[in-house]
């Protein structure tokens, strides 16, 4: 499956050393303008080559839109963007043409399709996700209208956990870290890595401010359910938390319960979401992402023909997924949000009169 969404809709394309990849956006609703610079900043900020904690590959990522806009605005119809590959090395997979890699899709997908596109990934590779990216702008784009807003940065790497979540700062830093006191401490464990040719894992953390009460169904398509959903498709995710996560299973009732004012909420243990929908509080997520399993260490594995083998890696890879992923995890729960907003529109007769009349 390549398209996700219900009713505001994304199908991706593409490999990680094709021509192009891309997305399809449909249901975005005409009338929206398009600051196509905006766009091109989102995907700047998941940009690759930028600096020594993220792959060396160097990609402009410049996106061109193609089709479902004219004169700035929307027009109802799909809208496609495309991003061209410009510095793909092939040739650095050569040698593990026949050979699964570990910790990669290389096995499932090979077993899967019984075809092996070796050239850094294919299909599965996180190269994709700058589609996602894409997506999520005109996503955030429509959400803004709407006073909805998306922050993200990275809570922990390695372990080492931010003891204040400071949304504001990730722009200033190099690996979007959300504590600048322990942002130097994050900054050497990648570097360690890297020196090492090993790698790290690592938490980013998305906040959605705004969201009016009610986002999300009552069973089979909770907001909670789907952003998990969202985040656990993103490459290297391998948990998701909201509010307080796995720590909720350790609190008595009384401790886990936010008390209810008439001013709102005294506290936000929920992370935003009660009963599979927004309670109109800031929904918190923690995406947990495993270390990037290209690694220049050698390691054992099998090739195509079942033989035992050691590879040894090449090419150019991410130190930490994580610190690229957080923008992708903002990106994916846009396009989650603004789903859910359409199908939320039409589940009371209101709504519906308030449209046609």
């Amino acid at each position: 499956m390549n398209r996700f969404g219900e009713r505001f809709t994304i199908t991706t394309f593409g490999e990680s050393h094709g021509k192009a990849i891309g997305c399809v956006l449909d249901g975005v609703p005409a009338g929206l303008a398009i600051d196509e610079a905006y766009i091109q900043s989102e995907l700047d900020r998941r940009r690759p080559g930028q600096n020594e904690f993220a792959t060396a590959r160097k990609e402009a990522d410049k996106v061109e839109i193609l089709s479902g806009i004219f004169e700035g605005f929307t027009t109802g119809t799909p809208i496609m963007m495309v991003i061209y590959n410009t510095d793909q090395k092939s040739g650095d997979y050569s040698n593990v043409k026949d050979i699964f890699r570990p910790g990669h899709a290389d096995f499932t997908y090979f077993h899967k399709y019984g075809i092996r596109d070796y050239r850094g990934g294919g299909r599965s590779s996180a190269r994709e996700t700058a589609a996602r990216v894409a997506g999520g702008a005109v996503a955030k784009l429509m959400l803004a209208q709407l006073g909805i807003s998306f922050q993200s940065g990275i809570s922990a790497i390695h372990g080492i956990e931010a003891q204040n979540l400071d949304f504001n700062y990730p722009p200033q830093s190099p690996i979007y870290a959300l504590d600048p006191s322990v942002e130097e401490a994050q900054k050497g464990a990648i570097l360690e890595a890297k020196n090492a040719h090993d790698s790290v894992g690592g938490v980013a953390t998305v906040k959605i401010s705004g969201l009016p009460i009610g986002l999300g169904e009552g069973l089979y398509y909770k907001l909670d359910a789907v952003l998990a959903e969202a985040m656990m498709g993103i490459n290297a995710v391998k948990a998701v938390e909201i509010g307080e996560g796995i720590h909720s299973s350790e609190l008595l009732a009384s401790q886990n319960n936010d008390p209810i004012a008439p001013e709102g909420f005294k506290s936000n243990h929920a992370g935003g979401i009660l009963g599979g929908m927004s309670n109109g509080d800031d929904v918190l997520l923690r995406v947990h992402f495993k270390p990037t399993p290209s690694i220049f260490i050698e390691q054992e594995s099998i090739n195509t023909a079942s033989e035992s083998v050691h590879v040894s890696l090449k090419g150019r890879h991410d130190p930490c997924v994580a610190v690229r992923g957080s923008v992708v995890a903002e990106s994916m729960a846009a396009l989650v949000v603004a789903d859910m907003l359409l199908l939320n529109m039409g589940r009371t007769m209101h709504g519906v009169t308030n449209y046609y009349q």
